[in-house]
């Protein structure tokens, strides 16, 4: 499964945890960067599911699950990950 990577350009998690309702809400094209309240915030296209396990075994990664939603939540260095599950297109 691929998953949408949002990245959140700010190392505050209160910041962070202020917009993130706000940045999921946006409909945000592939690769394109927005200012939520300050923050710039842009899509970074797609991610294999191994980039989360990839991530989960550094030191220096905290990470976070919204179960109910299936996104998962990077922190790390001055950024926050938001990977949010797309359906694959079903080929016929």
């Amino acid at each position: 499964m691929t998953m949408k990577c949002i990245t959140v350009y700010t190392n505050s998690y209160e910041t962070f945890s202020d917009i993130y309702e706000t940045v999921l809400d946006e409909q945000l094209s592939d690769y394109e960067e927005k200012e939520i309240k300050g923050v710039t915030v842009s899509d970074s296209g797609g991610v294999p599911e191994e980039y989360v396990e990839k991530m989960r075994l550094r030191p220096d990664v905290a990470v976070m699950k919204i179960k109910p939603k299936g996104i998962t939540i990077l922190q790390h260095g001055e950024v926050f990950e938001i990977l949010i599950p797309v359906k694959e297109p079903v080929h016929a």
